[in-house]
């Protein structure tokens, strides 16, 4: 399994080089709002992102298209107030109703490619049909800058995040279409679980070991390994080391994380075996309860890797 880092701000890439990362699997290119003030021009995307392609050459960097909309600077794209937006009008329905600002975003991308080796990653992907008029799109501005001259990989990795309960249903046909998938289990969990993280009457109820989000996370694995196409993970679950047995047994192909974490995940990673990994993640997924999974997770990670969970808060429901 490959470690990689979730990056917001390219001040932040030296420190991957100190804790010995050298892929970047979530670059949230939304921040790029917060560092200019506003909806950065096409000249100022392609500077940051050859910046970045050059630091993790010749490993890769998967930069997300924005993920806007909602909660997330949503005045800066005149988005109106909305009764439920995190069902609303964000990150990739937005971008397809903005063309002309998804072509730019996706032309900076393009044109840096040829510094290093670029995944581009559509996030909130509901459908197939939203699949197919991304990657349209990409194709378009393609075409443009082939007419123009301008020079970009032919190599750009296209995939997508899961984090709506639909596409992980239905993740062996959008497999057939996409490089790799990327599991966000932050909105993935709160999706499938109906659950308001900052609502604080139920917010106990948004656990990642709720078996319903175990096994949406397993078929999805399964639909991209019998596809041939790369998974992983960029949710805040894959860098919490109570959950790296787990995920590794689960056989995801990378767990992306915040910098900080990576040192205790890797050292678990490195400390355990495949065979012990998958072991534990069959036990877990034999269990009925959240609070079983719980349970068991927590002695048996505590017993196997005391020092590693010192800093664990959670404690199992009883």
């Amino acid at each position: 399994i490959r470690l990689a880092a979730n990056i917001e701000f390219p001040e932040e890439m030296p420190s991957m080089v100190d804790h010995g990362i050298s892929a970047i699997g979530l670059f949230r290119s939304e921040f790029l709002i917060l560092m200019y003030g506003r909806v950065p021009t096409e000249e100022e995307h392609f500077k940051l992102y050859s910046d970045i392609l050059s630091f993790t050459n010749p490993s890769y960097a998967t930069i997300r298209t924005f993920d806007v909309g909602g909660d997330k600077f949503a005045k800066a794209f005149g988005v109106e107030p909305e009764a439920n937006p995190a069902l609303g009008l964000r990150a990739i329905r937005l971008c397809l109703r903005d063309r002309e600002m998804f072509k730019t975003q996706l032309r900076a991308m393009l044109r840096a490619s040829v510094h290093g080796n670029l995944r581009i990653m559509f996030p909130m992907i509901s459908s197939l049909d939203e699949v197919l008029e991304a990657k349209a799109l990409v194709e378009e501005v393609k075409d443009d800058l082939s007419r123009a001259g301008v020079p970009y990989s032919e190599d750009v990795k296209i995939g997508i995040m899961v984090e709506v309960p639909s596409v992980a249903v239905v993740a062996d046909v959008l497999a057939e279409h996409v490089d790799f998938m990327s599991i966000g289990t932050n909105d993935l969990i709160q999706y499938a679980l109906a659950i308001d993280r900052s609502n604080e009457h139920v917010s106990y109820l948004y656990n990642p070991l709720d078996p319903a989000i175990l096994r949406m996370i397993k078929s999805v694995v399964d639909a991209c390994k019998g596809a041939g196409v790369e998974v992983g993970m960029c949710g805040e679950m894959a860098g919490e080391p109570l959950y790296t047995l787990l995920l590794v047994g689960l056989m995801l192909d990378e767990l992306s994380m915040t910098v900080t974490n990576v040192l205790r995940v890797k050292k678990i990673v490195r400390e355990s075996t495949l065979e012990e990994a998958r072991e534990f993640a069959e036990h877990a997924l034999s269990l009925p309860r959240a609070r079983d999974v719980e349970k068991f997770v927590l002695h048996e990670m505590r017993r196997r890797f005391p020092g590693e969970m010192e800093e664990v808060s959670f404690a199992p429901n009883s």
